[in-house]
């Protein structure tokens, strides 16, 4: 014999509100510091900040050398430059790889917005690290200025924005790869050979063909990004960071997200 289970109490769920969106931007900033591989990474990118900066303190001190606030800056940015994108990889595929990502997108099924609110904390993450990077620059300054006598604050607009702008790249460049892969050590890797094999291969190729000398301003999109400290940028420049930009920042984006929108979570 069997039975029919009643057919009125089913759960209704239609005038439930909607998980408001700062609401997702605060949990996935957790996540980016409760866990022990997250909150060393971000540990370590401190300290290398720090590190880098009294270095370049004590060189200049020893040797009686002239340096600038801004010098200071723009040590902590090149090591920055290899820490956030890791940072942005880390932000995707962490759940991807502990199968975290089930329960994300069934607490939050709209897959955009969670993607939104990693990208978000990605920036705040990005901006939180400059912030670090220049206040101990400010310090090591001071610190400069008290044991040489004076201390040159000459640091300029243009470069600060640069300065933005290029760690933001660097996090979301990390950011499409880890949504195109879905992989954190084959992101990373990839991301390596991005930084390190593709500008000399480029770089090459542009020494031993003519043409593709031409080509190469719209294909480096590391060398554009790198224009932006010559503030106020050509027409040709401003081209060349939009095209390439869309070819190594927008198109793997587009991609990625759209590879997680229609992936199985197992």
């Amino acid at each position: 014999m069997s039975t029919t289970a009643p057919l009125g109490h089913a759960l209704d769920i239609s005038t439930t509100q909607p998980t408001p969106f700062h609401r997702l931007v605060r949990v996935e900033l957790r996540k980016s510091y409760d866990t022990r591989a997250s909150f060393w990474l971000l540990m370590v990118i401190a300290l290398i900040v720090l590190a880098t900066e009294v270095i370049v303190l004590i060189v200049t001190t020893v040797n009686d050398e002239s340096i600038q606030f801004g010098d200071f800056i723009g040590a902590a940015a090149f090591m920055t430059s290899f820490l956030l994108p890791v940072l942005g990889i880390m932000l995707v595929t962490s759940e991807w790889g502990q199968r975290t990502a089930m329960v994300t997108f069934a607490l939050e099924p709209r897959r955009p917005r969670v993607i939104a609110a990693k990208a978000v904390v990605g920036v705040l993450l990005t901006l939180g690290t400059v912030v670090v990077a220049i206040v101990l620059g400010l310090v090591c300054n001071l610190l400069y200025g008290a044991i040489q006598g004076q201390a040159d604050w000459t640091f300029g607009w243009a470069g600060f924005f640069a300065f933005i702008v290029n760690q933001t790249f660097a996090m979301l460049g990390g950011f499409a790869l880890a949504a195109l892969l879905l992989n954190t050590a084959g992101a990373i890797v990839v991301f390596f050979i991005y930084k390190w094999v593709l500008p000399i291969l480029i770089g090459i190729g542009a020494a031993l063909m003519g043409w593709f000398d031409r080509l190469a301003p719209w294909i480096d999109f590391l060398s554009a990004q790198n224009e932006l400290y010559d503030w106020p940028l050509t027409g040709d420049q401003w081209a060349h960071l939009v095209v390439s930009g869309f070819i190594w920042l927008v198109v793997p984006l587009v991609i990625g997200v759209w590879r997680i929108l229609r992936a199985e979570v197992k």
